[in-house]
């Protein structure tokens, strides 16, 4: 019995090195392949492979890997916009964000988009006249700052009801002719 199992686990190779002095090894004959003989069961034992839970290689890859900065890139700190009805916010990031991490725009204290997680660009339309200031975090998982910009400031001039062609235009006329 044991020398028929010994049997059944033997197993043929060929081995054979080509012209360019590579050694190769196959279960299929090849001219001029030495034949061997192998015993026993070459046996591989497996077990899980250990794979981290997402937010530990979130916070691995932000640890090997953190943001060196990010800025809000438009409108520039102390920037006056004229005759602006809209604003366009973009937030630049040193590396880009990472899958799983969100940019939050904030406008006055408030989150833009209701305070969601926005891509690097917001669009805020209509926008009110006056001073407003902008700032955002990149949070990763578990809401964790990993970015956070410095506040910019900024001023939306429009037209009034006493400057109604801008404020380049100098004071209302005080004796308007009646048409």
């Amino acid at each position: 019995m044991s020398l028929a199992c010994t049997a059944a686990f033997a197993t043929t190779i060929y081995k054979w090195v080509d012209e360019n002095g590579v050694v190769h090894y196959s279960d299929q004959p090849h001219p001029n392949a030495q034949k061997l003989q192998i015993t026993g069961a070459q046996t591989f034992s497996s077990s899980a492979a250990a794979v981290p839970a997402p937010n530990q290689s979130d916070d691995a890859n932000a640890q090997t890997n953190p943001y060196r900065g990010c800025v809000i890139a438009s409108p520039q700190d102390q920037q006056s916009l004229p005759n602006a009805q809209s604003v366009f916010l973009r937030v630049q990031s040193d590396p880009q964000p990472r899958p799983g991490d969100r940019v939050f725009i904030t406008l006055d204290g408030q989150g833009v988009n209701g305070g969601q997680a926005t891509g690097l660009s917001y669009n805020v339309t209509p926008i009110e006249r006056g001073a407003h200031s902008v700032q955002a975090q990149i949070r990763g998982p578990g809401d964790q700052v990993l970015c956070q910009t410095p506040t910019v400031t900024f001023y939306v001039q429009q037209p009034n009801l006493f400057s109604p062609g801008g404020p380049n235009n100098g004071p209302p006329n005080p004796n308007p002719r009646p048409r």
